[in-house]
């Protein structure tokens, strides 16, 4: 599917599913109960959202790759919640970030424990434009290590929902694969598109926030997941590309296999 299309359909689909969205209206909603309780000095009230708040964290992730496994079937309904898979998938994606967060850690403590600390060093001596090229070199290491891994767990993300198999979706080395079968531009395209997206959705959340205790509660509750149900469909149907050429490819395999056996 062209990214046009799949720019276009993931704009498209939380409003195919207005009877449904309504559960996704609900989850984000519970989550203001904090704030609500904080603000209103009420303790029944912030026990309340702190509990719905841990049902928030045990819920929404698995039932976001619902919506990411809608995206790569190419289907536009909206996924029931289901408690039991929901919290099973959240699990899943807690541990597969776990694993993939792993690298950058390492490399955050290394690039802290050597530049850093020769920064610091440098600091100490009033070597201010060592210490600035020191930290500098720190927090660039570490972003540029971060940011590439959100990007491989963002599309192993994805392969998990296609392959339903945590294994497979903590081989790096086939996401890479994954990534590459999509196209460096295509995803580069998509980026931009969720980019302008985000800065659009910003600008006009400014003034809807503007709007007294009702503004957060539309901003947290109706704007947010929205463009969570918009980004994770998006996300499953670029990736649908990759399940429909797999498929077309099991076919080829499945077909010369009977060429073989009746020849």
């Amino acid at each position: 599917m062209e990214v046009s299309k799949i720019i276009s359909n993931s704009f498209k689909y939380p409003f195919r599913n207005i009877k449904k969205l309504p559960i996704l209206f609900v989850l984000f909603v519970l989550v203001a109960l904090v704030p609500i309780g904080i603000v209103s000095d009420n303790r029944y009230v912030l026990i309340l959202g702190i509990i719905a708040f841990f049902l928030f964290i045990l819920i929404v992730p698995g039932y976001l790759l619902s919506i990411v496994n809608i995206g790569l079937n190419e289907s536009s309904v909206m996924p029931s919640l289901n408690f039991g898979k929901n919290i099973y998938d959240t699990i899943r994606l807690f541990l597969l970030r776990i694993v993939y967060m792993l690298v950058p850690t390492a490399v955050f403590f290394i690039a802290w424990f050597t530049l850093g600390v020769s920064g610091m060093d440098m600091l100490y001596k009033m070597d201010i434009t060592g210490f600035l090229l020191a930290m500098g070199l720190t927090f660039l290491i570490i972003l540029i290590v971060y940011v590439l891994f959100e990007i491989l767990l963002f599309f192993a993300k994805a392969r998990l929902a296609y392959l339903n198999s945590l294994s497979e979706a903590l081989k790096i080395h086939n996401v890479v694969i994954d990534i590459k079968n999509i196209g460096i531009f295509n995803i580069i395209k998509w980026l931009v598109f969720m980019a302008i997206l985000m800065v659009v959705v910003s600008f006009v959340s400014s003034w809807i926030l503007a709007i007294p205790y009702v503004g957060f509660i539309i901003y947290l509750g109706i704007i947010i997941p929205i463009l969570e149900s918009i980004g994770n469909y998006s996300l499953g149907l670029l990736y649908s590309n990759i399940a429909q050429k797999e498929d077309e490819l099991d076919r080829f395999e499945r077909e010369v296999q009977l060429f073989k056996y009746f020849n």
